[in-house]
C-alpha cells in the first residue's frame, strides 16, 4: 500500500503545536582565548521524549575553534590535535564535533545540575523536572580569528534523539538568557545567547507507521482489526508465525529495527492499541484499552499513549496508567494523555513466541447526555498516537455497529418497562 506523506506539514502536530526541542548556547564567561559556554537541550513537546541510548548533538565551528573541556558530557572523538602547542591536551580539536550526556551516576564536580542522566529527556507534560539536559564547554583558539566580543555562533546543528527524524533550524542570536541567584533576589544575564529549534518528522525518522488501532464493542460481535498492510505486508506463507521486519536498507529506528523479528500479522505492526467499549450504565461508561507488544526483540521503556476522544471532556478515572488532559489551543480538552506507573508498568515488554507484551487499563468515562451515544461510532477514538507516532486507524466504514434499531444508549428506557413489567404484576396479583 503506497504512503503519500507532506514533508512540510508533517513536522506539525495539531495535537503538540508548540512541540520541539530547543538547543540553547549561553555565554557565561570570557576566556583568554575563547569563552565558556553553558549548553541547554530543554524538550518541549509534551508526549515525545528521548529514550535510551540518548540524544547526540552535533555542530560545526566557523573560526578553527577547539573544546578545552567539557564538564557534563563528552565528545564522542577528540580529532586531530596536533596544530595546538599547549601543554594543557584540548577535550576536543574537530571542527565538526558530536556531543553525548553522560552517564547517569556519574555527575562530575561543578557540572550543570541537570546533567548526566544517560541523554533521556522526559516528555514535557509526563516529567518537566527530566525534560531538560544540559552541560559546560570551554571553547577556545580565538586569537586571530576574531575579537572576543564577537564569538562566531556555531552552525549546523544536528540532533538523534536518539536515531533520526529531528531538522534543525539556523542558529540565531537572541536577547541574552536572565538567570536568578540569590535565591531569586539578583537577576543576572549571561553575555551572548544563541538558540536554535529542532521539530521531528515522522516521515525522516519512520518511512513506514509504526502502530495501528483495533476495534471492539460489547453490543457487536464485530471486531475491526487493524488495516490490511498498516505497517506493511505479511509474506504469502500465512502459517510463517515469526517474520522479519522490513529490508535491509530500512532505517533502524527506535521503534523497529531492520532486522527485529515480528509476530506475523495482517498488518505487520510493531504495536496495537486496542479500544474495547467494555460496558454501558446510565451515567458513565467503561473502556478496556490495550497496547500490545509484538516485537520479539525489543522492550519499550516509558512508553505514552495519546487518545483524542471528545468523551474526555468529562470526568475520568484510569485505574491502571497515569493520564492527564492536554491543553492545547484551538482544541477541546478531549486530548488524554496516558503513560505506565512506576514501579509496576512503565516497561511494555517484547513478545515470545508463547505470548505478546502488553500493558492495559479500564477507563470510567462521566456521560454528557446531551452529547453521548452509541451510534455512528461516536464511542471510538479520533485519533491514537504511541510515543508521538500517529498509529493507522481503521476506516470508519468498518466500525463496529449498533444492531438495528437498538436503544442501548438509552438505558432509562429499560429500567422504565421493568417498572411498568414489574407494576403490571403487581396489580395482576392484588
Amino acid at each position: 500500500m503506497p504512503y503519500a506523506y507532506d514533508l512540510t506539514t508533517d513536522c506539525y502536530d495539531p495535537l503538540d503545536p508548540n512541540g520541539n526541542i530547543t538547543v540553547t548556547f549561553d555565554i557565561i564567561q570570557w576566556t583568554h582565548d575563547g569563552y565558556v559556554a553553558r549548553v541547554s537541550i530543554q524538550n518541549y513537546y509534551q508526549y515525545r521524549h528521548v529514550d535510551n541510548p540518548g540524544w547526540k548533538l552535533g555542530f560545526t565551528w566557523v573560526n578553527n575553534e577547539i573544546i578545552w573541556s567539557i564538564s557534563g558530557a563528552i565528545a564522542t572523538h577528540r580529532g586531530n590535535c596536533s596544530v595546538i602547542k599547549e601543554e594543557e591536551v584540548p577535550h576536543c580539536c574537530m571542527s565538526t564535533p558530536e556531543i553525548v550526556d553522560l552517564m547517569s551516576g556519574t555527575q562530575p564536580p561543578n557540572s550543570p545540575e541537570n546533567c548526566c542522566r544517560g541523554g533521556v529527556l522526559a516528555a514535557s507534560a509526563i516529567n518537566p523536572q527530566q525534560s531538560s539536559s544540559s552541560f559546560d564547554m570551554v571553547v577556545g583558539n580565538l586569537q586571530g580569528n576574531s575579537s572576543l566580543q564577537m564569538p562566531r555562533m556555531p552552525v549546523n546543528l544536528t540532533l538523534q534523539a536518539p536515531g533520526p527524524g529531528y531538522t534543525c533550524s539556523p542558529t540565531e542570536e537572541t536577547p541574552p538568557s536572565v538567570a536568578l541567584v540569590v535565591g531569586g533576589r539578583r537577576e543576572e544575564e549571561v553575555f551572548k545567547t544563541w538558540k536554535s529549534t529542532c521539530t521531528y518528522s515522522s516521515y525522516l525518522a519512520n518511512k513506514t507507521p509504526v502502530c495501528c488501532v483495533s476495534l471492539s464493542t460489547f453490543y457487536s460481535p464485530q471486531i475491526t482489526t487493524c488495516p490490511q498492510c498498516s505497517c506493511g505486508c505479511r509474506p504469502a506463507d500465512k502459517a510463517t508465525s515469526s517474520c522479519i521486519s522490513g529490508s535491509s536498507n530500512s532505517l533502524e529506528t527506535e521503534f523497529v529495527g531492520n532486522s527485529d523479528t515480528l509476530r506475523c500479522t495482517d498488518h505487520m505492526c510493531p504495536l496495537r492499541v486496542h479500544w474495547h467499549i467494555k460496558t454501558n450504565y446510565m451515567d458513565h461508561w467503561r473502556v478496556k484499552l490495550t497496547v500490545t507488544n509484538l516485537n520479539y526483540n525489543r522492550n519499550y521503556t516509558n512508553w505514552n499513549l495519546v487518545v483524542h476522544h471528545p468523551g474526555f471532556s468529562q470526568s475520568t478515572t484510569t485505574y491502571s496508567f497515569n493520564n492527564t488532559l492536554l491543553h492545547t489551543p484551538g482544541i477541546p480538552d478531549d486530548v488524554a494523555l496516558f503513560w505506565g506507573l512506576d514501579y509496576y508498568n512503565t516497561n511494555l515488554l517484547n513478545a515470545d513466541k508463547d505470548q505478546v507484551g502488553s500493558v492495559s487499563t479500564e477507563i470510567l468515562l462521566a456521560k454528557d447526555h446531551k452529547t453521548f451515544t452509541l451510534h455512528n461510532g461516536w464511542a471510538l477514538p479520533r485519533t491514537v498516537y504511541f510515543a508521538g507516532e500517529n498509529c493507522v486507524m481503521p476506516s470508519p466504514d468498518t466500525f463496529p455497529m449498533l444492531p438495528s434499531g437498538t436503544s442501548i444508549c438509552r438505558p432509562f428506557g429499560i429500567l422504565m418497562i421493568l417498572l411498568i413489567v414489574y407494576l403490571n404484576f403487581k396489580l395482576v396479583k392484588f
